[in-house]
């Protein structure tokens, strides 16, 4: 066959060698809303050598490698001895020890410390998404932790270290740790008060032997766990190391991993507890109270993770619009495809608004805050999460059959993207939060009309908006059937409050009059052609360094 048949045109050209955190506009204006100025010059250059580090050749071809060379268990060793180890592809070790080198599960201690981190966990996982869940374990473990003094004094400096030692070995021998979390079993799924693992107090006060099982075991290869059982007192939270202080392996044995849809570079494990020792953390009887605020962290992270596929997803779509040719032109010229692209870039970057928001929020830390995280959480965890695959898919046929191709890495993306949706709670646990939020506390009520006033008369269709949520919440004693579009509707006036008070006024508007005003059809690619939505792509296109 002749080789001129072969010749290759109108391909477009590899992302590779951009700063994934400078082009990325969005997030780029939130670091500097939510930062104090003190630590935004520092801030800004980590996250610098982070972003062009996610858009290096390198940290691509890591991404591609420990997606296709999943973890194996491995139950015993050569003579029979059950080690019950977990073996990932080198890449993933890169990966995940680039996130940690980079500060990723250390949040707590700084200043502004959420928003660095969301604003990295956002970069970074970009590469590949997988690897996020021990940094996300890992980073939320702390606030749990601290309900027993000592048991934090002895881990937290470990979990929100910078070095990563991969290997299992008696904490104190390692100058950093990452944690796992198991509270989900057979019978119960999300109902945690139906666990059946048992807790039998030992002899040394504050210790107690397990027996029972975990049906999702988040990152079994993890220095450490906070898992439920039932105690004598009721359910409890307990810390359990992988490995005991004299160097003995605890009883963990995993049973398989769980051969998932996506997160394929991840390890989800089925374990199994006979008499393995565990301490208690906070009280008996208040297991769930001690592991909610690392069910909140690990929310925000869904949230945050959620944002980073979906502008991973846009990016690729924008880079092949803009280097594609189509009848002549470029095919982000094209009036159609310009306007599916700004839909997309709409989506992406309202979800990275309100991501970054509640980051902030994590960080003022007053009671106002922690009242509006309380309300605005659970909404947003379930609308971000939820708006992920369909935009994810849209973003993949923009790509058109060079997307439905692994080589593109849409696919993988696509398979990744319902994760979080079902990860610490599906849908309804969200949208029900999200009530019991509304019906307990006055307050979260009352920090979620404080932020939206900070709104009000910008946008009459927001107003409106605002003005049917009201009307929603007049009746909360028969709100359960209505409960997934009260959660809707309040992510949406929140992303809109902050994007006509933070966006360019081309985005707010396009946002306010296709999510709020209703001015759309049901796909993608369906706003009112304004004359704006050239500056809405243009501003979520990224450049190649």
């Amino acid at each position: 066959m002749a080789a001129t048949t072969h010749t290759v045109t109108n391909q477009v050209p590899p992302l590779v060698g951009h700063d994934v955190f400078a082009a990325d506009r969005a997030l780029t204006e939130a670091v500097e809303r939510h930062l104090p100025p003190d630590v935004l010059d520092g801030a800004r250059g980590e996250l610098g050598e982070l972003g062009r580090a996610a858009g290096s050749a390198q940290a691509q071809a890591w991404g591609r490698q420990a997606d296709e060379q999943p973890p194996k268990l491995r139950t015993h060793d050569r003579y029979g001895h059950r080690i019950d180890e977990v073996e990932f592809a080198p890449a993933w070790h890169r990966l995940l020890g680039h996130a940690v080198s980079a500060g990723l599960t250390d949040a707590w201690g700084r200043p502004g410390g959420h928003v660095r981190r969301a604003a990295g966990f956002l970069v970074w996982t970009q590469a590949e998404a997988g690897h996020g869940c021990p940094l996300s374990m890992t980073h939320a473990a702390v606030p749990a932790l601290r309900a027993d003094p000592e048991l934090a004094a002895q881990w937290e400096p470990r979990l929100t270290s910078h070095v990563y030692e991969e290997g299992l070995r008696p904490a104190a021998e390692k100058a950093g740790v990452l944690f796992g979390m198991g509270m989900t079993e057979k019978q119960g799924g999300s109902d945690v008060r139906s666990n059946t693992t048992r807790a039998e107090p030992l002899a040394e006060a504050g210790t107690y032997a397990l027996t029972g099982h975990k049906w999702f075991c988040s990152a079994p290869m993890s220095d450490g766990f906070l898992v439920l059982a039932q105690a004598p007192g009721g359910l409890s939270c307990f810390l359990l190391p992988r490995v005991l202080a004299d160097g003995e392996r605890n009883v963990f044995a995993i049973q398989r991993l769980k051969d998932k849809l996506g997160n394929r570079s991840n390890a989800s494990a089925e374990v199994e507890f006979d008499g393995t020792w565990a301490r208690l953390v906070g009280e008996e009887g208040r297991g769930v109270r001690t592991i909610i605020e690392m069910v909140a962290a690990t929310r925000l992270d869904c949230v945050v993770g959620s944002a980073a596929l979906m502008r991973q997803a846009v990016t690729q779509a924008v880079h092949h619009a803009a280097h594609r040719e189509v009848s002549g032109g470029p095919l982000i010229d094209k009036v159609l495809m310009r306007n599916v692209l700004a839909d997309l870039a709409v989506e992406s970057e309202a979800a990275t608004a309100l991501a970054m928001r509640l980051a902030a929020a994590q960080d003022a830390g007053t009671e106002a805050e922690r009242a509006f995280l309380r309300i605005v959480l659970p909404a947003a965890k379930y609308w971000v999460t939820k708006r992920c695959t369909p935009l994810v898919a849209e973003a993949l046929e923009c790509l058109g059959g060079n997307g439905y191709v692994e080589e593109s890495g849409m696919p993988r993306l696509l398979r990744e993207a319902p994760l979080n949706s079902l990860w610490e709670g599906s849908g309804n646990v969200q949208a029900l939060d999200v009530l019991r939020a509304l019906r307990r506390e006055p307050q979260a009520l009352d920090a979620l009309l404080r932020e939206l006033g900070a709104a009000r008369g910008a946008d009459h269709r927001l107003d409106a908006a605002v003005r049917e949520l009201l009307t929603e919440l007049a009746d909360l004693g028969v709100a359960e059937g209505r409960a997934r579009r009260i959660a809707e509707l309040l992510a949406l006036v929140v992303q809109g409050s902050l994007l006509v008070r933070w966006a360019p006024p081309e985005m707010a508007d396009a946002f306010c009059g296709s999510r709020l005003g209703g001015d759309r059809g049901h796909a993608f690619g369906t706003l009112p052609p304004t004359l704006g939505l050239a500056a809405v792509v243009e501003r979520a296109r990224p450049v190649a360094g």
